[in-house]
This record gives structure tokens, C-alpha cells and sequence, in this order.
């Protein structure tokens, strides 16, 4: 009887501290948002900066009027073309030359480094300035672009040439613009009528 006593005791006695130990392992749930909230405070800050840096470019350059996007980049025409009315849009097939500088001048890609370029507008992994700064252009027109780091390479760079989180200047000249093919129409749907003038007769 005792044995039976000593044995139901060692039976509880464990199930407690697995039970004990268990508990001991649950992870603690971080839930307060602290990380992301830093990351956007130092997100903010640095688009700050960069936007500083890209002001005091645009304010040594009093010769050109430069407009600041809805997209939070700043551009300029150095040929503006008032012929043209068409604009590349989604499917449009837009060829352009195009230069990288940093945001003091200096080359970091030239023209002949990165090839004429033919883009399927919207349809194509391109910058993401460049993919918005293209709609903007009509043919013949050359824009200087100056775009914070976000809307250019971002935190990684290429990794080549361009280094983290770097704002750049770009240089575009929209050479050609061809329309998208368009969609070949579907034929119309048989109605009930042409369906029983088709059905073979008994």
C-alpha cells in the first residue's frame, strides 16, 4: 500500500514540473510596436535629410525651374517639346537614353554605360522614379530628374556603383514613343437566335 501511496506522489510530483516547465518556455509576446515605430522615425529622418541636401542642390541652380512632384521628387526640363501631346501610358512602348549622377555632379553611370533603353511602360521592373518620371515626358523632351533614395535604389543600392540609401540625379531623354498593341476584339457572343440557326436539323 505504501509503495502504491510513494508511486502516486512521484506521478504528481512530476506532472507539476513539466507543467512548471512548460510554462517557463512560453515566449515573451513583444506586442508594443516599439521596433516599427522607431523604423519610421528614422525612415522620416532620413528622408529629411536627403530632401535637404536635394533643396540646397535646386537652390544653387538658379537658372532652371524645377518642379516638385506629387511623388516626392523634384525635376526640370532641359528641352521641353510643346509639339507633342502624347504621353506614355500603360502598355506604351517608350525608348530613352538616360545618365546617373550623384547629387554633386558627378557621373556615376553615362549614357553609353547603360545602353539605350526600350521600355514596356508599366510592364517592366524599372527605378521606381524613372517608371513614374517617363509618364510625365512627351518625345524629344530631356528632364533632369533628382530623386531621394527611396524612389531611386534605395537601402540596398545597385549593388555596384551606387551605395546605400543615395539620392541620385538623372538625366532622361524620351527618343521615341510607340503606342501598346491594342487588345483584339473578341467576337460577340452567338445569340440564342444564331445558336438555333446553327443546330443541325433532324
Amino acid at each position: 500500500m505504501k509503495r502504491i501511496y510513494f508511486l502516486v506522489l512521484a506521478v504528481l510530483g512530476f506532472a507539476f514540473t513539466s507543467c512548471s516547465q512548460q510554462q517557463a518556455r512560453q515566449p515573451i509576446s513583444h506586442s508594443s510596436g516599439t521596433f516599427i515605430k522607431e523604423s519610421i522615425k528614422r525612415n522620416k529622418k532620413l528622408i529629411a535629410n536627403e530632401e535637404s541636401l536635394i533643396e540646397a542642390v535646386i537652390s544653387k541652380d538658379t537658372a532652371k525651374a524645377y518642379v516638385a512632384s506629387a511623388k516626392g521628387y523634384w525635376y526640370r526640363y532641359d528641352i521641353k517639346n510643346d509639339t507633342e501631346t502624347l504621353t506614355p501610358k500603360k502598355g506604351d512602348i517608350a525608348y530613352f537614353d538616360y545618365n546617373i549622377s550623384d547629387l554633386d555632379g558627378k557621373l556615376i553611370y553615362s549614357e553609353a554605360d547603360l545602353k539605350s533603353q526600350v521600355y514596356h511602360v508599366d510592364k517592366q521592373n524599372i527605378m521606381m522614379g524613372l517608371r513614374d518620371g517617363i509618364k510625365l515626358m512627351k518625345k524629344g523632351e530631356k528632364v533632369t530628374f533628382l530623386f531621394p533614395s527611396h524612389m531611386a535604389y534605395g537601402y540596398h543600392g545597385d549593388n555596384d556603383k551606387i551605395g546605400t540609401n543615395q539620392p541620385l540625379i538623372c538625366t532622361v531623354t524620351l527618343t521615341d514613343l510607340k503606342p501598346g498593341a491594342s487588345e483584339k476584339s473578341k467576337p460577340a457572343p452567338k445569340t440564342e437566335t444564331e445558336n438555333t440557326k446553327n443546330q443541325p436539323e433532324n
